[in-house]
């Protein structure tokens, strides 16, 4: 892209439909968007975390706030139906990666199906909008190259949670041709981040979180992988790209 700076002027008045709008990045994003001007739509479960970002920022006073699950087909269709919005990002997913090994089958069902009856919604609703889907960098396949990973890697993932992910990238892609085929005023792009880091995440197995939960409760600092090498970005690096990238 060859302007990568955010046009504040661009975001006022717009309506943006935000799912995960009381996660982590969900909030941070609500906020963003909020500051510009624009009205937001969000959908999401309530927040989980205690204490909360969403809370903390005083979300449900400046946002649309829908709470229900992606998983509801019905639910989703109507609100997508109500709202009108000229921009989604859709950032509603089960994130977390031990969990998805508890919980298997409610990442399956919120990763790929809840990212299909988003899509399917506004198959049906068809009016024109730009849509970006959150992923992560955790899509690809992992072959142990010596090169960071590159959007032609091949996607896969051993994990539920890595694997449902390289789901939702493909029902963006199927739904993307539909659109096209279908003649819909439909743009959809895919965003696929790393790690992010910053306030207000207090989300289990984190780093940073789980840290700084320690030092609070006097426990010693534990490292799970300390052999592993992770990228590390802000939480605001991210979300810019998001919407730079709806921009366009």
């Amino acid at each position: 892209m060859e302007n990568l700076v955010i046009d504040i002027s661009f975001w006022h008045g717009r309506r943006v439909f935000l799912t995960g709008h009381t996660g982590f990045k969900g909030s941070w994003l609500s906020l963003w968007l909020h500051k510009m001007g624009a009205e937001v739509f969000g959908y999401s479960l309530a927040p989980e975390a205690n204490p909360s970002l969403f809370a903390q920022l005083g979300l449900a006073d400046k946002v649309h706030h829908q709470v229900d699950d992606i998983c509801n087909a019905d639910a989703i269709a109507k609100y997508v139906k109500d709202t009108g919005a000229d921009f989604v990002f859709h950032l509603a997913a089960q994130s977390l990666v031990l969990r998805s090994y508890r919980e298997t089958i409610n990442t399956w069902g919120t990763n790929v199906l809840g990212t299909a009856h988003l899509l399917e919604a506004l198959r049906q609703v068809s009016y024109p909008c730009t849509v970006i889907v959150v992923t992560t960098d955790k899509v690809y396949q992992n072959n142990e190259f010596s090169h960071a990973f590159r959007e032609t890697d091949r996607l896969g993932g051993i994990d539920p949670y890595s694997a449902s992910k390289a789901g939702t990238e493909l029902v963006v892609n199927s739904y993307r041709s539909l659109f096209e085929q279908e003649q819909l005023p439909i743009s959809l792009a895919s965003a696929r981040s790393g790690n992010v880091i910053g306030g207000g995440d207090w989300c289990e197995n984190r780093l940073l979180p789980d840290i700084i939960r320690a030092l609070m409760q006097n426990k010693s600092i534990e490292t799970r992988n300390p052999n592993s090498v992770r990228p590390w970005q802000h939480v605001l690096e991210p979300l810019s790209g998001y919407m730079m990238l709806a921009e366009q």
